[in-house]
């Protein structure tokens, strides 16, 4: 489980350090990662996809991964 936990942490670190410069660049980044890190970790690709890209979106909107 511990590995699980830290391999999501990581690639959702990677995803929010690469923003893209439009909305639309951030959702398909964020749902790469989210997407990978599923796969990775046995979970849900659509849930990741859906995590990933929302998260990524407003990180990249709140200034919080320094985009």
């Amino acid at each position: 489980m511990r590995i699980k936990l830290f391999t999501v942490a990581t690639c959702a670190a990677l995803g929010l350090a690469a923003c893209g410069d439009t909305v639309a660049e951030r959702a398909v980044i964020g749902g790469a990662v989210g997407a990978g890190a599923a796969a990775v970790t046995s979970g849900s690709i659509v849930t990741g996809v859906a995590i990933g890209a929302a998260g990524n979106v407003v990180a990249c909107e709140l200034d919080i991964g320094d985009c």
